[in-house]
């Protein structure tokens, strides 16, 4: 059963008698909820509300917290977060001694964490430690695993500062708090929220033969309507108008990957279903 070593991702350690106010009022999720046993998604925004850095962020010990991020973005989210700083009483720092793994379709070690961002079939578990010494997965399983759960990454599936924390689904897997208050780009994200506006979404892409590379546009009559992702052979992942989407779907029109016919999906867990409005979807 798979357990991967994440590679590509660092921990970051923010430890001290603030280090919870300054993380609540700066990120996204709501820390004062979250368990001991949890791992939750998170963005740090711009003041424009787009996502300028993504992550997955557990408790540690008493005061502190532990922030698992793509390793080329971890100094840089640093740099951002003294910004904020000012004078709070805290330390961030690199936790070198600290690797992650992900674990699923198995009993979990001790001290393995869930992570809330898979809302599918699978429980996912993330586990901080020395490297794992079963870790017998690969980084393509751990690639299947994310799209089969519709869960977007920074990088693999959007660039920093372009997608909103609605277009990722962060407002359905609990990466975004509408409750807590304050936080750096939550005007507008909370606008988005009740006025309900939302175009853009992550849904899961499926052709009858391997996906093409690179930055493929999503098409609809020639025109894009999305970008692919993350792929693993035939299926994977976009940030698409699922307005065009829907009334695409409603019209029997065919929606492209490249020069491939393709099928796009919004996870069931999610709630959403695609628009069939054809006049709003040329808005």
């Amino acid at each position: 059963m798979p357990i991967v070593t994440l590679k590509d991702r660092a921990v970051l350690r923010f430890a001290g008698s603030d280090a919870e106010r300054l993380l609540q009022d700066v990120l996204t999720p709501d820390l004062d909820g979250l368990a001991a046993s949890d791992a939750v998604g998170g963005a740090l925004l711009t003041p424009q509300g787009k996502i300028m850095f993504d992550f997955v962020i557990a408790r540690d010990a008493d005061t502190g917290f532990l922030i698992d991020i793509d390793a080329a973005h971890a100094d840089d989210f640093v740099r951002r977060m003294t910004l904020y700083r000012l004078r709070a009483k805290l330390e961030m720092a690199r936790a070198d001694d600290l690797h992650v793994a992900a674990i699923w379709q198995e009993e979990p070690p001790q001290g393995a964490l869930r992570d809330t961002r898979f809302r599918g079939t699978e429980t996912v578990y993330r586990l901080y430690g020395p490297l794992h010494e079963r870790a017998t997965g690969s980084a393509e399983d751990y690639t299947k695993l994310r799209i089969a759960n519709s869960v977007a990454e920074l990088g693999a599936d959007y660039p920093p500062s372009d997608a909103f924390p609605h277009d990722v689904l962060m407002d359905r897997n609990g990466g975004v708090s509408f409750k807590k208050g304050c936080f750096v780009g939550q005007e507008v994200v909370s606008r988005m929220q009740h006025r309900a506006t939302a175009r853009r979404r992550l849904v899961r892409v499926c052709g009858s033969q391997e996906l093409p590379t690179g930055d493929t546009e999503i098409t609809v009559d020639d025109r894009s309507i999305g970008t692919l992702g993350s792929r693993s052979g035939a299926e994977g992942l976009a940030i698409v108008r699922i307005d065009k989407a829907g009334a695409a779907i409603a019209a029997g029109k065919t929606i492209r990957a490249g020069d491939q016919s393709v099928k796009v999906r919004l996870a069931d867990w999610t709630g959403l279903s695609f628009p069939t409005d054809l006049q709003a979807s040329e808005a």
